[in-house]
């Protein structure tokens, strides 16, 4: 078996976990008979019973769910485990266990950045590696080698913080402290505007100085504090990028064919693999937030579907009609396959196209 698909088993398989754990354990806190607890859809391939849910592993392995007691329209359900239904529970209990699914891919992302962080990540460090001519670096006396210690009295200590630095000062005339062969020197450079592109193609004006980094790296480590401060930050910035991606997706300015489907992340979990195992955590972290996004989106049938239909409800004080909420969830099915359709065809055009 390549290294591909076990990446990809052990990627999904993880994140499906935490998904359908969140529901779970939220239900069972909130006094709901769970049925089954499913790793894949179809038949059952295995499992194993326990107490009343049944733990099992099914045939197709694009997702997992959990069945709780009541929870289709179509169940009956005894009037004596009418309060252990999910139907039976009130509407806040219903949001909970619902929006605990995405709740539970966040915090995956909080808790695997806040490792990676404790245990230290690889960056590159605050050293020159060539300096454009002419530029403004150029101009102000850098050199090659030279480490960057300082920007206007704020300590540099990677590449990441002088980078950010540079561009966030808005073209203001900047006082480095420079580290030459053993010398302290203090430069003076004025970072000049340039037209990039950003993460989704947009031209955006930024401020450099003309350096790139050399190929020195050194590993940071962090306090478990500051790690989780690190964490938060990681996830928000992700869910926010995500966020952005699907508006400027519906905006037209980001290209629907740039989604990819199970056999892209197949192809980019086995590369994170053999760069090592922080990288593949770093990768399942992200995807993990992505997977949280993409469930709150308020199509039927998915987690935020479902939330739109418990607020609705929480405003009127009245569940929707059944019969609304099966075409609802019918159309919303029929949406689903065909945004499958669409990646597992762009993913093969991008295979057939290298």
């Amino acid at each position: 078996m390549s290294v591909n698909i076990i990446s990809v088993i052990i990627l999904l398989g993880v994140l499906i976990f935490v998904h359908e754990f969140g529901h779970f354990i939220v239900a069972k806190a909130c006094g709901v008979s769970v049925l089954k607890f499913s790793l894949g859809f179809g038949p059952r391939l295995v499992g194993k019973t326990v107490g009343e849910t049944d733990y099992r592993v099914s045939l197709i392995p694009l997702g997992g769910y959990v069945k709780m007691l009541g929870e289709d329209s179509n169940d009956r359900v005894d009037e004596a485990d009418e309060t252990r239904s999910f139907s039976g529970q009130p509407v806040w209990k219903r949001i909970l266990i619902v929006g605990a699914g995405p709740s539970f891919n966040f915090l995956f992302a909080i808790v695997a950045f806040t490792l990676i962080y404790s245990f230290g990540i690889t960056t590159l460090t605050a050293r020159v590696g060539d300096v454009k001519q002419p530029s403004a670096a150029y101009e102000a006396g850098i050199q090659k080698d030279d480490i960057i210690l300082s920007i206007d009295g704020k300590d540099i200590n990677d590449w990441s913080a002088l980078a950010e630095t540079i561009s966030t000062r808005g073209g203001k005339r900047l006082k480095m402290m420079v580290e030459r062969k053993d010398r302290l020197l203090e430069l003076f450079v004025t970072p000049r505007a340039v037209t990039t592109e950003n993460l989704f193609g947009e031209e955006i004006k930024t401020y450099r100085i003309g350096i790139t980094a050399s190929s020195e790296v050194t590993v940071e480590h962090v306090n478990p504090f500051r790690a989780f401060m690190i964490g938060c930050q990681e996830t928000w910035f992700i869910f926010k990028i995500t966020i952005l991606s699907i508006v400027k997706m519906i905006q037209g300015v980001v290209s629907p064919k740039t989604v990819g489907g199970p056999i892209l992340i197949a192809q980019m979990a086995g590369s994170q693999v053999k760069q090592g195992l922080v990288p593949f955590i770093f990768f399942m972290s992200v995807l993990s937030v992505n997977l949280g996004v993409l469930n709150l989106l308020p199509i039927p049938v998915l987690d935020g579907g479902h939330l739109l239909f418990f607020l609705i409800e929480l405003v009127t004080r009245r569940q929707i009609n059944v019969k609304w909420r099966e075409i609802a969830q019918q159309v919303g099915f029929y949406i689903l396959i065909a945004i499958m359709l669409f990646v597992f065809y762009n993913d093969i055009v991008k295979i057939v196209s290298e």
